[in-house]
């Protein structure tokens, strides 16, 4: 039989849709066919896939992955598939995981070179865009400070397209933690700010750009809060060429992220002719 809202599997799995459900069990909600495979391609566990009459049969790769990694997949019906989505048209696929973040020391490890902070970050979007962004950057690791919003918000995890499976989080409420564990881990600290002194665009700034940083983005209404600036080394400043008032925060860190790569690129000389490009 298909579970329904009221089968107790898909009431338990119902409460991760909220930041207190997923920290009490340790595992989120992840919907949709593109990130259900990148779960499955990670490491982390995948416990439960649960999975309409019409998503299987759209996905069967995916519902015998689940299997073959060991995860419970429980059928629904459609009902039951749109009470564990947040979307307006759920897709009829939904794994449980464990929760992603790690430790700050285990997420700046390993010598990283190019890393994303963010601080007091709300909308969930955003996080996503810019974990997606970092990935696709080559960023070694995503930090979290501060009340920025959960990474396993589902929009969050959506808006990432998987990528938050490819590299690690890591989440603390304290900033200045944070920014302390950047530089003990050799990072250079440099903070996305409309009044910086460096200039992103300028080739002077490629000394600073290309070395091994940590960029630090804030709130979308309210920028870098003041004693995170003054803890930087640099305030970098992207270029407004027209008439639009700011550029919006995952944008900026797109640019900013790419601004990194591209002038470590040119200190070194590297031909970037092989680098993967997006299609």
């Amino acid at each position: 039989m298909l579970g329904t809202e009221r089968t107790p599997r898909v009431a338990a799995a119902r409460k991760l849709l909220r930041r207190a459900g997923r920290e009490r069990a340790g595992r989120f909600l992840v919907e949709g066919a593109q990130a259900v495979r990148e779960a499955l391609a990670a490491p982390q566990a995948v416990h439960e896939l649960f999975v309409t009459t019409d998503a299987a049969q759209r996905h069967p790769e995916l519902v015998a992955a689940a299997r073959t990694a060991g995860a419970r997949v429980v059928d629904v019906t459609d009902g039951a598939a749109a009470s564990l989505s947040d979307t307006v048209t759920p897709q009829g696929l939904v794994a449980v995981c464990d929760l992603l973040d790690v430790p700050l020391p285990q997420a700046l490890g390993a010598a990283p070179q190019l890393v994303a902070v963010l601080v007091g970050v709300a909308d969930p979007g955003n996080v996503g865009t810019v974990v997606r962004c970092a990935d696709a950057a080559g960023a070694d690791a995503v930090l979290l400070a501060g009340d920025t919003v959960d990474p396993h918000n589902g929009k969050a995890v959506r808006a990432s397209t998987g990528s938050v499976f490819h590299l690690p989080l890591a989440r603390d409420r304290d900033a200045g933690a944070v920014l302390a564990a950047c530089r003990a881990a050799g990072l250079v600290l440099l903070a996305a700010d409309a009044h910086g002194e460096l200039d992103l665009h300028d080739p002077a700034a490629d000394a600073v750009l290309g070395g091994r940083v940590a960029w630090v983005f804030g709130n979308e209404a309210h920028g870098v809060p003041d004693e995170v600036l003054a803890a930087a080394d640099h305030r970098v400043s992207v270029p407004i060429h027209g008439r639009a008032e700011s550029l919006n925060l995952a944008t900026a860190a797109a640019i900013c992220l790419y601004g990194s790569v591209a002038a470590r690129t040119r200190r070194q000389g590297a031909d970037p002719a092989g680098m993967r490009r997006s299609g």
